[in-house]
């Protein structure tokens, strides 16, 4: 694994033999931020990254300039491998918890600029992530909710879906909250 862009452009994230996640490949992820780089300016927004298994995600936000990102994982050894990696690579913008993702959406109050969810593809009613993340107004006007799933997912016909974008047998579907 390694971060793409930023100011840690290029740096190799070694892997772990003790990991059950799966993380996003460089190539999805390169992809990705590819799009995004096109739709929002990376400086000064407010992430919340869930279901954080390496913290991939969260170490390219971070590289890219994002003033906060919320790594939330509930594994203890995938959250120590996270919180790790932000030591070693001088992350103070990252704060990483220990928590199940979708009891901290459940809880919080904060609101975020972009939020990321890439749970587990056989994860039981894995399609009902979307709505309760969403539902939960934690997106700030305009605030973009990126969604990691299989391609047995389809999301085109809810009201906030924007597109979808697949890279190998990684999809990402976009939603946005749209300021009234």
């Amino acid at each position: 694994m390694r971060i793409i862009s930023g100011t840690h452009k290029g740096r190799r994230i070694p892997s772990s033999s003790k990991f059950t996640a799966r993380p996003t490949t460089d190539f999805a992820k390169e992809n990705l931020f590819n799009v995004l780089n096109n739709l929002i300016d990376f400086e000064d927004i407010y992430v919340l990254d869930l279901f954080a298994g390496t913290g991939g995600i969260s170490y390219e936000f971070a590289s890219r300039g994002a003033s906060m990102v919320i790594s939330v994982e509930k594994n203890h050894k995938h959250f120590a491998y996270i919180k790790s990696n932000c030591d070693e690579l001088n992350f103070s913008n990252i704060k990483v918890i220990k928590a199940d993702a979708l009891k901290f959406v459940k809880m919080s109050k904060e609101k975020f600029d972009m939020i990321f969810a890439d749970p587990p593809y056989d994860m039981p009613k894995v399609d009902e992530v979307v709505d309760k993340v969403l539902s939960k107004d934690l997106l700030n006007d305009d605030g973009m909710f990126i969604f990691e799933h299989s391609e047995r997912l389809n999301f085109s016909d809810h009201p906030m879906f924007i597109q979808t974008r697949k890279y190998g047998s990684v999809n990402f579907s976009f939603f946005q909250k749209k300021n009234d």
